[in-house]
């Protein structure tokens, strides 16, 4: 299972992949200014719940970049079938080559991978045998920062204004 890079060309997968690095900086750049930093210079908040919002954020890109050009588990042009392995395989009806049980076709990518789950447009790749965990790494992460974004939104709106107002 190495880490081979693997790039797709796809306009509809650029296109989402765009809408996702604009939506990641502008809530990286946003939500510090309006919530972050005013509620750290009043004493609202601490260092750490700014530093631990960064965070977040780059474990957040860094899993999405992670997740788009590793390789899903492309078969390779010639396989190598072991003899005693050769029941378990099968004829790709679309791209003609030998591939394993539980291997499918992407349209999008154009070749057979290994236990593909999906191709998903949002990071521009086929879900499959060898990125599946930077996949779910993404989805975490991806959970986490949403979480804290919306602490923070909530804490901003029905704690820290009301707070503001009784002691202006």
């Amino acid at each position: 299972m190495g880490q081979r890079i693997h790039f797709v060309v796809d306009p509809q997968g650029w296109c989402c992949m765009g809408l996702i690095i604009f939506v990641w900086l502008y809530n990286t750049i946003f939500i510090p200014k309006v919530i972050l930093f005013p509620h750290y210079e009043e004493g609202n908040i601490s260092v750490v719940a700014v530093l631990c919002y960064y965070f977040c954020s780059l474990f957040c890109i860094a899993s999405l970049f992670r997740a788009s050009v590793a390789d899903p588990g492309k078969l390779p042009d010639n396989p190598k079938i072991p003899i005693t392995e050769r029941e378990h395989w099968e004829l790709c009806n679309k791209c003609n080559m030998m591939r394993p049980k539980r291997s499918h076709h992407c349209s999008r990518c154009g070749h057979c991978v290994r236990r593909m789950d999906h191709h998903c447009p949002w990071i521009n790749n086929c879900v499959g045998e060898d990125n599946h965990w930077l996949f779910l790494q993404l989805c975490f992460y991806t959970q986490v920062l949403s979480s804290y974004t919306l602490i923070l939104d909530f804490c901003h709106y029905y704690y820290f204004l009301p707070l503001k107002k009784e002691n202006w």
